[in-house]
């Protein structure tokens, strides 16, 4: 499998408004500044799809790890809230917080998904391609 690949997204804008934000094959979505930088808070935000691209690898990372490891598991959620600071290269995340809660059968082996779980972090593309830290705090729930 060939791991060199190219994502390319577009974004337009005029001088004031929303910026649309196009990938060639998907749905466009608008983006603007957050409230805290005088944005109207009523659009995904540059900062709220960095965490989010956080929280959905780290689930899709976790997805293929259990997968490769034949492990069944019911469902999971993956909250993840990102810092932003100044720091002394400028405004930036300086850390990540990834909280994964895990339902799995009553059979299942706790302390096998929580590796799994620490296995995702580590394959996640996002979050090895951040100068930030990604700190992980698991609970598995046996239902």
């Amino acid at each position: 499998m060939n791991f060199h690949h190219f994502y390319t997204a577009t974004a337009k804008a005029t001088d004031t408004g929303s910026v649309n934000i196009d990938i060639d094959g998907l749905q466009s979505l608008e983006s603007n500044a957050p409230k805290e930088f005088g944005g109207p808070g009523d659009k995904w935000s540059p900062e709220d799809l960095l965490v989010a691209a956080v929280a959905d690898c780290f689930t899709l990372s976790f997805r293929a790890v259990a997968g490769m490891s034949k492990y069944a598991w019911k469902d999971l959620t993956c909250e993840v809230t990102g810092e932003l600071d100044k720091s002394d290269t400028g405004v930036q995340f300086v850390g990540f917080k990834i909280k994964a809660h895990l339902v799995v059968d009553s059979e299942a082996d706790v302390s096998r998904a929580e590796n799994l779980l620490k296995k995702a972090k580590g394959a996640c593309f996002i979050t090895n391609s951040l100068k930030a830290d990604a700190e992980l705090e698991t609970e598995v729930i046996v239902a």
